[in-house]
Order: structure tokens, then C-alpha cells, then sequence
């Protein structure tokens, strides 16, 4: 079986993850899958645009990026889109920066590789979050897929759970914690720290960025329930539909209230569907010690699926990481080439 072909957008944490799994699993996936591949093209604003069409030195750009150095080979003036157009790629692998208000580029470079015949695999929330409905649409107007599984919760299988395992379940309600910054804030609050000084340490420990907007106001949490409600439960949300609410405004007396009544606080992520109606919230709750979400602690993500024939189903696993969101990345390159 020939080899695919893959072209990656943006070769920041994400995409040194999946090139070090592919790297690292290159026999396994070939001996398990019949998987081959060569990276012919990939894009990144801090270290340049390369193109090679019988494959890049990955080990060699995994190096130099390390070292915080340009690409030195293979350099091409080509913009992304010109990229994209020209690498002759079977999956493009967007993977640059989210932008939540705009979509940012990548909406463009998704639209564009759709439109040219190639496949796209993304964690980047901004196309999915904004406008699902209709690179799905173009997707199937090509003849393609718009794979999108790493943009809620890593690489712990949210979409293709509720896709494939739960498939034939009617799911009524998606409820959990789906940012793992906020839940280690909360986590640490309860072991008696306030809520500047945990931000502090989050920032520190790189859980939360220079500017926590994204996370503690909710922001975050609020792309990712968009696409739940919108892929898992067929709506068609607007991200300004679903109400948001973040944790700074929770103190040290809510934070013993919730003790003094067997409760922890969560920011949670709420999709329901009732007479037909979906709607989205994110807000912080009480959950009741006894519910399997109150048990996920630190920098965990976690979800319920509520379901007509197996009750509540309740995933928990990593929600960051270059790995852990790398590997979101392969299980899409996998289902693609399984379905050729």
C-alpha cells in the first residue's frame, strides 16, 4: 500500500507530539495497521515552511526546533495556503493556535485543504467550535473528512467514544470536567490555597498561560461543549448560545460549604437534549462526592455520557499534553486510513 502522505500546521507541542509517536511507533503502526507514511510538508510561523515530496527530515526538524533554530532544509517561500495547494498531502494535520473569536487561520487552512481533495485532522477547537457545520459539509462535497477528536480532551476518546463504542445509545445529557486547569486550581483551593496564589502556581507549572483568561472565565470549556453539542448531539449551536460562567468569584467560604455538605466544586460542562432541544452551559457546580466526576482530581479531564440503554458512562484520562494530544491526532490519521 502506497505510503500517506501528511502536511502539518504548526510544529509547536502538538506537532512534535505526533511526529514523536509516529517516529517512535513506525514499525508497530506498519506491522498492526499496514500503516506507512512520509511528512512532506509542514508549516510553522517560528521556524519557516519546508516541502520535500519524498518526505522530510523529521528526526533533523524535531532537533533544530528543540534547539529553538529555523528549519534549515527544504525551505520553500510558500505561504500556508500556497503550501497546503502544492504538497500533493493525503491528511492535513492543523495544528496551530486556537483562536475562539475568529477561528483565526485556521478556518482557511481547512476550507483550503477540503477544497483540494485532502483530508483534515485537528485540535484546534476555533473550526470546530465555529464552524462545524460547515467544513462537514464541504468535507462531504469532496468526498473527504474533517477529523476532530483532539480538540476536546486530548487524546482520552470523547467523539469517536460516543461515535463508535456508544454508538446505537441514545445520549441525552454530556456532562464533566473538560479543562484540566481549573480543575487542579479548584483541586489545590480545597487543600486550603486561595485563588491567586493557585493561579500563580498553575502559571509556574505551565497548566495555565500568561493570560488564564481562556481558562478560569470558562472560555476554554465553552469551545469544547460547541462541539459536543453540535457533533455528538446534532444542534446547531452558536458558541454564543451556551452560557459561561467561570471560577474566579469562587472563595474560601464556598469552598467549605461545599465540605460541610459532602460536596467539591467542578467547573462543569453541560449538553442536554430535552424535546428536542439542545442547549450548553458551562458553570462551576457542587458535585455530590458520591458522583464519579467529584473523584477527578488535578489536572484530569473527565465526561458522563448519560445514555437510554446503558445509564451513565463516565470516561476520565489526560485532557493536555504534547503526547497525550498527539495521540488524538494518530487514532484520526488511523481511522482515515483504515477507511480507505
Amino acid at each position: 500500500m502506497a505510503k500517506t502522505k501528511l502536511a502539518l500546521l504548526g510544529f509547536g507541542t502538538v506537532g512534535q507530539g505526533i511526529c514523536e509517536i509516529l517516529q517512535n511507533k513506525k514499525h508497530y503502526l506498519q506491522q498492526k495497521y499496514g500503516f506507512e507514511y512520509q511528512i512532506v510538508a509542514v508549516a510553522d510561523f517560528a521556524y519557516g515552511n519546508v516541502y520535500n515530496a519524498d518526505g522530510l527530515d523529521i528526526s533533523q526538524m524535531l532537533e533544530e526546533a528543540k534547539a529553538k533554530k529555523k528549519f534549515s532544509q527544504n525551505t520553500v517561500t510558500w505561504d500556508n495556503l500556497e503550501l497546503i495547494k502544492n504538497c500533493g498531502a493525503d491528511i492535513l494535520c492543523e495544528l496551530t493556535y486556537t483562536d475562539l473569536k475568529t477561528g483565526g487561520p485556521a478556518i482557511d487552512h481547512c476550507k483550503t485543504a477540503l477544497e483540494n481533495g485532502i483530508h483534515v485532522v485537528t485540535s484546534n477547537k476555533g473550526p470546530a467550535a465555529l464552524k462545524y457545520p460547515e467544513m462537514k459539509k464541504i468535507a462531504d462535497e469532496y468526498g473527504v473528512k474533517f477529523m476532530i477528536e483532539g480538540t476536546v480532551v486530548a487524546g482520552t476518546p470523547v467523539i469517536n467514544l460516543a461515535e463508535g463504542p456508544l454508538a446505537g445509545c441514545e445520549i441525552s445529557k454530556i456532562k464533566g470536567i473538560l479543562n484540566g486547569t481549573t480543575n487542579y486550581m479548584l483541586t489545590e483551593m480545597e487543600k486550603g490555597m486561595d485563588y491567586d496564589e493557585v493561579l500563580k502556581v498553575a502559571q509556574e507549572l505551565g497548566y495555565a498561560e500568561a493570560d488564564p483568561t481562556g481558562d478560569v472565565e470558562g472560555h476554554d470549556a465553552r469551545g469544547k461543549v460547541t462541539i459536543l453539542a453540535n457533533i455528538v448531539m446534532g444542534a446547531k449551536l452558536d458558541i454564543n448560545d451556551v452560557a459561561c460562567e467561570g471560577i474566579t468569584k469562587i472563595s474560601p467560604a464556598d469552598i467549605q460549604k461545599a465540605k460541610d455538605q459532602n460536596c467539591r466544586w467542578k467547573l462543569i460542562g453541560t449538553v442536554e437534549k430535552k424535546d428536542g432541544q439542545v442547549t450548553g452551559s458551562v458553570q462551576p457546580q457542587m458535585v455530590e462526592l458520591t458522583h464519579p466526576l467529584a473523584g477527578v482530581m488535578g489536572a484530569t479531564n473527565a465526561l458522563t455520557f448519560t445514555t437510554d440503554l446503558l445509564g451513565d458512562v463516565t470516561i476520565v484520562g489526560p485532557g493536555a499534553g504534547k503526547i497525550e494530544t498527539g495521540f488524538s491526532i494518530l487514532t484520526d490519521i488511523l481511522s482515515i486510513h483504515r477507511n480507505k
